[in-house]
C-alpha cells in the first residue's frame, strides 16, 4: 500500500473508510468495521508487523499487529476502536475527511480514529526502533465498542496474558484515564390485559401495575447506592431513562417497558451490581413475580492503580492522571488482567457530534506522545 505522507493525511484515510456499527445503527445500511480493519492490517504489515485478523462476528473483524521486542517482558498493547456511531443528522460529509480552519472533519474524528491514527503514525515512524525496545509492542483494532464491546470482550478472554499494559485510544486530551464507572442497562416489564377504555375494570392495567412498583424502588435504590461510594469515582447512580406501554388511549394496556441505566462504581460491581439491588426489592417487595428484569447490555468500571508500571511511565512524559464519566474498552480489557488506561488526542465533547471533528495540532502532539511512551521501554 502507499504509506501516508502525515498524521492528518493518515486519519483522513481512516475517515474516509466508513465503519459504522449495525448494533446502533439499525436499518441505516452500516458495514460495521471490516473494510477499516483491512485498511488498518495493510499499514500495519507496511510498518513490518505480523498482522492477525480474528472474526468476532460475521464480517467484522478485530485486527491485530505484532511487532517483536529483545526483552522478555510481557508486550505494551495500543488498542483503539476501529468503529464508530450512526452517521445520522451530521451536518457534515461523515466520509469527508475535509481538512478546514486546522481540522479535520468527518466520524470517528475525535471516537477514537483520531487516536488510532496517532498510534498507527508512532509505529511507523519508530518501527526501526520497536525491535529493539525491552518489550514487545502490539497493536489491536478492536471491533464493536460502541455496542457491547464483542471485540474486547473476545480479545481479553484470548490474549490476556501475553501484556502487561493496554493504552486504550480514546479522546482525554493526552491525559491517563485510570478509571471509570462501569454502565448496566436493565428493562423491566410488566404485563396487563388489554380491554376497551371505557370499561377499564375488565382489564388489567400494565402501567399502573409498573408504576405501582417503580417509583419505590427508585426510592429505594437512591438510598442504597451511596453505601457504595467511590473515593475516586463517586457514587453510583441510577437514571429511568425510558418508559412506554400502550397503544392508544382508549385501550387499557396490555404492556409497559422501563429501563434503568445504572453507572457502577467496582464496589457496586463487585456486589453484584444494579440487577443484585433490582432483584432483592423486587422480592421483598413481592413483586418478582409481576415484573421481569432482562439486562440490555452492560459494561465494566476500571480502576488501574496509579502505581501501575505503564502509568508511572505515562506520567514521566507530562500526561496527568484523570477519571472520566464514560465507559470505554479498558474495563473489559482490565477485568480480565490487562492493566489498562485510555489516553488519547482530542476533547471527548466532540465524539458523536453532528460536526465531529479534531484539530490538527492535536493530532499531531497525539502521535508524538505515543512515540515518546514507546521510548520509554527503550
Amino acid at each position: 500500500m502507499t504509506l501516508p505522507n502525515s498524521p492528518a493525511s493518515l486519519l483522513q484515510e481512516l475517515i474516509r473508510i466508513p465503519s459504522v456499527n449495525p448494533d446502533g445503527a439499525k436499518g441505516q445500511g452500516a458495514t460495521g468495521e471490516k473494510a477499516c480493519a483491512e485498511w488498518v492490517g495493510g499499514f500495519l504489515e507496511a510498518c513490518g508487523a505480523e498482522v492477525i485478523f480474528e472474526e468476532i462476528l460475521p464480517g467484522r473483524p478485530n485486527v491485530t499487529g505484532h511487532f517483536s521486542g529483545r526483552g522478555n517482558k510481557p508486550g505494551l498493547l495500543f488498542a483503539p476502536h476501529t468503529d464508530t456511531v450512526s452517521i445520522q443528522g451530521m451536518t457534515i460529509d461523515p466520509f469527508g475527511g475535509e481538512i478546514r480552519d486546522g481540522r479535520i472533519y468527518g466520524r470517528g474524528a475525535s471516537d477514537t480514529k483520531g487516536t488510532m491514527a496517532g498510534m498507527l503514525w508512532a509505529l511507523l515512524q519508530l518501527r526501526e526502533e520497536i525491535p529493539h525496545l525491552e518489550a514487545a509492542v502490539s497493536f489491536v483494532g478492536l471491533m464493536g465498542e460502541e455496542a457491547g464491546q464483542p471485540g474486547s470482550k473476545h480479545f481479553a478472554d484470548h490474549h490476556s496474558s501475553e501484556f502487561d499494559f493496554a493504552v486504550v485510544g480514546e479522546p482525554t486530551e493526552l491525559q491517563t484515564v485510570y478509571a471509570h464507572k462501569g454502565c448496566v442497562w436493565l428493562e423491566l416489564t410488566t404485563s396487563g390485559r388489554s380491554c376497551h377504555g371505557s370499561t377499564p375494570e375488565r382489564g388489567e392495567n400494565a402501567i399502573r401495575k409498573m408504576l405501582s412498583v417503580l417509583e419505590p424502588l427508585l426510592a429505594s435504590l437512591e438510598a442504597e447506592l451511596p453505601k457504595f461510594q467511590d473515593d475516586v469515582l463517586g457514587n453510583p447512580t441510577v437514571s429511568l431513562g425510558s418508559m412506554t406501554g400502550g397503544v392508544s388511549p382508549n385501550i387499557v394496556p396490555a404492556s409497559c417497558r422501563a429501563v434503568l441505566d445504572f453507572r457502577e462504581t467496582p464496589a457496586l460491581h463487585q456486589a453484584g451490581g444494579g440487577l443484585q439491588l433490582v432483584e432483592t426489592f423486587l422480592e421483598k417487595a413481592g413483586a418478582n413475580e409481576a415484573v421481569e428484569i432482562r439486562k440490555l447490555g452492560d459494561s465494566v468500571p476500571l480502576f488501574t492503580p496509579p502505581a501501575t508500571e505503564g502509568i508511572q511511565r505515562l506520567q514521566s512524559i507530562g500526561s496527568k492522571l484523570t477519571v472520566a464519566p464514560w465507559f470505554c474498552d479498558a474495563g473489559r480489557l482490565a477485568e480480565k488482567g490487562i492493566p489498562a488506561v485510555a489516553v488519547g488526542p482530542g476533547k471527548i465533547a466532540q465524539a458523536h457530534t453532528e460536526d465531529e471533528f479534531l484539530a490538527v495540532e492535536d493530532l499531531e502532539a497525539g502521535a508524538d506522545f505515543y512515540a515518546n511512551f514507546i521510548r520509554t521501554y527503550a
